[in-house]
């Protein structure tokens, strides 16, 4: 299963803070590829290439040039996960995506008390979250890759 990507930050000591659209971040340490990969070295000898650091299109991996990049898959295996009061939250899109349903259908779940407002999903400005284990109980594991 890949483990898409939602956003990327360059953190100090060439660390990255990685959040996944599954609603879990990470923090990975890329000075071990400075040992095993010479094209790793470069995020430290080129100004400002480490914080250059960006999602690719799709969330599968970050990147940094043609020739710098780490798959998503890689980040999540290896990197070490930070404990958050947003774990297990994501946004209904993100969800639509992974269950493979219409956010109309999020949203008449809550009208209809399937899913619980401020219980199951909640609604920040114009956004609206939704646990994870609200709609894995509704609607079983992701359909996703």
């Amino acid at each position: 299963m890949f483990h898409k990507i939602k956003h990327v930050n360059a953190l100090p000591d060439y660390r990255l803070s990685v959040q996944f659209v599954e609603g879990v971040t990470k923090i990975y340490d890329i000075k071990p590829l400075f040992a095993k990969w010479d094209v790793f070295k470069r995020l430290k000898s080129e100004h400002g290439l480490f914080e250059s650091v960006e999602v690719d299109q799709g969330g599968y991996g970050v990147i940094w040039d043609d020739d710098i990049d780490l798959s998503c898959d890689e980040l999540y295996e290896n990197g070490k996960t930070v404990k958050s009061p947003f774990d297990g939250l994501i946004a209904f899109t993100d969800a639509t995506a992974m269950w493979g349903l219409n956010e109309s259908t999020l949203r008449k779940a809550i009208s209809y008390g399937k899913l619980i407002n401020g219980v199951d999903a909640c609604k920040f400005g114009k956004q609206w979250v939704i646990s994870i284990k609200a709609l894995t109980r509704e609607y079983g594991e992701p359909k996703t890759e």
